[in-house]
């Protein structure tokens, strides 16, 4: 008995330094001293791959293998028990855009979309590859950025540079502002606050920001520029160029503004996009109503409810929609009773300004500018019809 615990006290030993010597190295256990001569405990310990060092425990399991390492070369081995390995390369996959392939995901916070921005999302919509919906903001401020969410600071709908010139990419597009949103609420207080007709005011359900051309913006500020300087109204405590926000109503042939939809149609009749790709032209004046009590003009009202006069669905829709525009008054020209024959403001005028007096033509204001670059769409509100 002596004897035989004796051996087995030397085998041991063997084993213990030779393992020892393994782990230091990381080789092999040498052939000469088998774990299989041990039974119980002793085997069971040792991780199933390298045999060399414990597996691992966590403090409630003992594992397969002693770490990462030896698990991963399992899982390449099909050893049964070993961990999944992490496909690093198609999960980088896919995070890039359905689209382009190129880009990552666009992310606003909460949901992580198709698509890495509008611009791939309507290409894919064209391409009949998908029903693309537009890039939205969870604007976690009421002055968010519309692509980022990022707060702004000062004037302005984006946070940088960067945001100004990924929408501009894009234009001529909307941009849906959350109803959450500083501008939301100032857009649609303004539909309500200037409904005068005496019928319900509808409700606003939806925003959108037109995305306009940078070329037609450019020419729209050199515009204002030149009737601020001729009238200096900043210094009379106005906005440049004696600029407001003013209505108008037309025709939309196709559903823009809603389910999602914020890519302009294609049809040349369409007065809606044809506004919105274009902004407005002077050459097509008269086209709906064939004359204008102001003359050759372009007539917009303070009164949303007079513009949704004009505002018509060719298909059938649960709402309407109405355009919001930034117009240059300047120095503009009171007038209470029809004049047909204008073509241009009086001598000295910018614009004609028709307003509601007892013996007028008018029952509700008109704001009417002669010159292209006067007026450029700010915005959509889609509204219960």
């Amino acid at each position: 008995m002596h004897t035989a615990l004796s051996m087995l006290g030397t085998m041991a030993g063997q084993y213990i330094a030779a393992q020892g010597q393994a782990a230091q190295t990381k080789q092999p256990v040498p052939a000469n001293v088998s774990t299989q001569q041990f039974t119980g405990t002793a085997t069971l310990a040792i991780c199933d791959i390298c045999k060399v060092r414990p597996k691992y425990f966590d403090g409630q399991k003992t594992h397969s293998y002693c770490g990462k390492t030896c698990a991963t070369a399992a899982q390449s081995k099909h050893i049964p028990n070993s961990k999944p390995k992490r496909n690093k390369t198609s999960k980088a996959t896919r995070r890039l855009c359905d689209h382009c392939h190129k880009q990552p995901k666009y992310s606003d916070g909460t949901t992580t979309h198709s698509y890495c921005s509008k611009t791939c999302a309507q290409k894919a919509k064209a391409a009949g590859t998908s029903a693309a919906q537009p890039i939205q903001s969870a604007n976690p401020t009421t002055n968010g950025c519309l692509l980022c969410g990022k707060a702004v600071k000062g004037k302005g709908h984006f946070c940088s540079q960067a945001c100004t010139s990924r929408a501009e990419k894009s234009a001529p597009g909307l941009l849906e502002v959350p109803q959450g949103h500083d501008t939301f609420k100032s857009v649609a207080d303004q539909f309500k606050t200037s409904w005068r007709h005496q019928t319900p005011c509808p409700t606003v359900r939806k925003v959108h920001k037109v995305i306009a051309l940078p070329a037609s913006i450019a020419k729209y500020e050199a515009y204002r520029a030149a009737v601020e300087g001729r009238g200096n109204f900043v210094a009379a405590g106005r906005s440049a160029g004696n600029e407001n926000r003013r209505w108008h109503g037309t025709t939309r042939e196709c559903n823009l503004g809603e389910n999602g939809n914020s890519t302009l149609c294609s049809s040349q009749t369409c007065s809606l996009c044809c506004i919105l790709r274009t902004s407005y032209n002077l050459n097509l004046f008269g086209k709906k109503t064939g004359w204008g009590r102001f003359g050759h003009g372009i007539y917009t009202s303070s009164t949303s409810s007079k513009s949704n006069d004009y505002s018509t669905n060719v298909n059938p829709s649960k709402l309407k929609a109405i355009l919001l525009n930034k117009v240059v008054v300047g120095k503009g020209y009171k007038m209470t009773q029809d004049n047909t024959s204008l073509t241009a403001p009086p001598a000295g005028y910018d614009s004609v300004l028709a307003e509601v007096v007892n013996g007028g033509s008018l029952n509700y204001d008109e704001l009417v500018c002669y010159t292209n670059d006067a007026i450029r769409p700010s915005y959509i509100v889609m509204y219960d019809a």
